[in-house]
């Protein structure tokens, strides 16, 4: 699909029972699509990367317009802050594996289809092995580190990548991928620096926008498909949600760049945690203690206890070290810099911590003690994490932040923390 256009021979694709033709009856009348796009759908092998936000409407538009095999990738849990938008889930599915509900809705929803389920955090490791079985891959990630593996798995193994992002009322969606076609690399050389673009738990999201960014990628796939109409290859389609306002970029493929330039540089999967310059989660073949302490040793004194009072303190601190500090009697502040709604939801006041909102900390810098030990924290770390580098930039020598935030507290101290 070179040309973002199905090629296979009608001979080659799977007969329509008496029951699909009947359940795709509305296509197949399509002059464009008809019988041949329907069975070319059938035969189809869809990925998607995330069943979230955009995974949910790009996963129930794609198993309902009857794509044969649909793979999903996830290995998160529902929780009640999903709800907002990842319509694929509902009350009864809260606290279970994200893919046993979504393959369960989804097999309700059209059972002459294959779900095939992939529990399990995308990485260098597998991505290559999980994609290599699939056609067309949709992006439905919410980080860079693995939009940028998607892209490159996408590259190396000739696959289309239909991409979407979404963040606050704006969207974006593209198809990546093939010899014809840039790839995101070509639009985003580099990633941003860690915390100049805030994630959707921290910069919010209208619930309805995945809706129509989803659509739009289950829209693009099918087109992939079937054949039908001008797929976004080449363009960039961007939606302002608050005024209703649709843009489209031309893009053109980059000799230069560094995966699918004419003379590439990256030719393997590489350490997309590190080239985002982002601390790899837990779980991810290591604790979350593990991941965030590294080569430099968990920075535990002879007791075991964390660092003293006379040791210089390092910038960062793992969730399960300031718990043995904080059960240890450590004198030391607590500052949570996330807004109030995301205190109201979890906090750590029952251990001293002070609600400043990062928005208030420039007028309320009189507050913090410049001699004492402040631990600053938000929900993963990336907003308490600048505060902490610009403080110390200033003078607040023994300003600290708690890698990996709220999230990190979930996963190494108290697994009853909510997840938002």
């Amino acid at each position: 699909m070179t040309d973002g256009r199905a090629t296979d021979a009608l001979t080659d694709l799977p007969e329509l029972t008496p029951a699909e033709s009947l359940r795709y009856a509305r296509h197949m009348v399509l002059e464009d699509v008809g019988e041949a796009g329907q069975r070319r759908l059938k035969a189809a092998r869809v990925l998607i990367v995330g069943a979230g936000g955009l995974g949910s409407p790009a996963s129930l538009y794609l198993a309902a317009a009857g794509v044969g095999t649909l793979g999903l990738v996830d290995f998160d849990d529902v929780d009640a802050s999903n709800l907002q938008r990842q319509v694929l889930y509902g009350e009864s599915d809260l606290g279970t594996p994200k893919l046993d509900a979504a393959a369960a809705r989804l097999r309700d929803l059209n059972p002459h289809i294959d779900v095939v389920e992939h529990p399990v955090r995308l990485t260098s490791e597998n991505a290559l092995e999980i994609i290599r079985d699939y056609d067309i891959v949709v992006d439905g990630t919410d980080n860079f580190p693995t939009r940028y593996l998607v892209n490159d798995a996408c590259v190396l193994l000739g696959k289309r990548n239909v991409y979407g992002s979404i963040l606050k009322f704006e969207g974006q969606v593209s198809v990546f991928g093939g010899e014809d076609a840039p790839c995101y690399r070509c639009l985003f050389r580099q990633p941003p620096p860690p915390g100049l673009v805030p994630s959707c738990a921290e910069g919010g999201v209208l619930g309805v926008l995945p809706g129509v960014i989803g659509s739009l990628q289950a829209l693009e796939t099918v087109k992939l498909i079937t054949g039908v109409g001008e797929p976004l290859v080449g363009r960039l389609l961007l939606f302002d949600g608050a005024k209703l306002k649709w843009r489209e970029l031309k893009l053109r493929k980059n000799p230069d760049c560094p995966v699918c330039g004419d003379d590439p540089t990256v030719t393997e999967l590489i350490d997309y945690e590190a080239f985002c310059g982002v601390t790899a989660p837990g779980g991810a073949g290591a604790s979350a203690a593990e991941s965030t302490t590294g080569a430099r040793g968990d920075g535990r004194g002879e007791q075991g206890e964390g660092v003293t009072e006379t040791d210089e303190l390092s910038e960062e601190i793992g969730a399960a070290e300031l718990k043995a500090r904080l059960d240890a009697g450590a004198d030391l502040d607590l500052v949570d810099v996330r807004e109030p709604y995301e205190w109201k939801i979890f906090n750590l006041e029952e251990y001293g911590a002070e609600l400043i909102p990062l928005n208030q900390l420039q007028a309320r810098l009189e507050e913090l003690d410049k001699d004492r030990e402040i631990v600053f924290y938000c929900r993963s770390g990336a907003r308490s994490g600048d505060v902490t580098r610009y403080l110390r930039q200033h003078g607040w020598d023994r300003a600290r932040n708690l890698t990996g935030g709220i999230l990190a507290w979930g996963d190494e101290v108290d697994p009853d923390t909510p997840r938002y």
